[in-house]
């Protein structure tokens, strides 16, 4: 099977006065159409960084991305990104949040009632039309991530990037979009990357976890197929032998990083 995204041999490093760090070290990853892929690692391994490589939101020093086999060297919307904040603009509804989005990507190949009728798809797919009409300050946390996860499904992107979407919500609107997005990349069958400290949300989403080495020059450590048969259910994975073994696995992982660190 051919790769869909690749990362080959990416280093980034920082120079700031006479101070140089090198954040990435030789990371090398391919990754598959349709693929949910996950990076998990302590903090400050370069996980986000080398999200942004891939979103061309951060140059790589070294090293590139190609999707499709062409290089990736800017933003562009064939990868749309949903960060931690739900980056929404407050003055805009809900509807104008998605359909900013869609004018941006096909004002010129879509009619007027195309782009609206997709809007209201987008925000049907993340169920959310109900309120389109609504501010982002009238609106749940969940809610506002929601209509993040529209808004960039909107510009049918070849790659799904999510930097810790879920953070910063409660643990039970947490499980619902871990639901929703679970339905969505089943329902489309895109190819999601995604930055993660939660195990448990690893396992359950991913079709890999890539692990990070500690920063600096952090690179990949282990990569970790998560042999779990979609449709995959949560109360159903809680006393799976394979869900368990492939979460003890990281934690392992992560437990010896951190002990590496404490030794320093």
């Amino acid at each position: 099977m051919t790769s869909y995204l690749k990362l080959d041999h990416i280093d980034k490093t920082y120079s700031r006065g006479g101070t140089t760090t090198n954040v990435l070290k030789d990371v090398t990853l391919e990754i598959h159409k349709g693929e949910y892929v996950s990076i998990i690692g302590h903090s400050g391994c370069g996980k986000s960084t080398l999200l942004n490589i891939v979103a061309g939101l951060t140059d790589a020093t070294s090293g590139g991305v190609l999707l499709e086999d062409r290089e990736v060297n800017s933003p562009g919307p064939d990868r749309a990104v949903v960060f931690q904040n739900h980056s929404l603009l407050p003055w805009l509804t809900v509807y104008d949040n998605v359909r900013l989005a869609v004018d941006k990507v096909f004002s010129g190949t879509r009619t007027r009632a195309q782009r609206h009728d997709w809007t209201l798809h987008n925000l049907e797919l993340v169920q959310m039309a109900h309120a389109k009409d609504k501010r982002p300050g009238e609106v749940s946390g969940g809610m506002k991530q929601r209509v993040g996860i529209a808004r960039a499904l909107s510009m049918e992107p070849k790659v799904l990037l999510l930097d810790e979407p879920f953070g910063a919500l409660d643990a039970l609107t947490r499980a619902h979009l871990q639901d929703s997005v679970m339905q969505i990349h089943a329902t489309l069958g895109n190819t999601i990357l995604m930055i993660t400290h939660d195990v448990d949300e690893a396992v359950l989403l991913s079709d890999r976890i890539v692990m990070m080495t500690n920063g600096p020059s952090a690179r990949i450590g282990e990569v970790l197929d998560v042999h779990l048969a979609r449709p995959r259910k949560r109360l159903d994975l809680v006393t799976n032998a394979t869900y368990l073994k492939a979460r003890e696995a990281v934690l392992k992982f992560l437990h010896e990083r951190h002990r590496f660190v404490e030794a320093a």
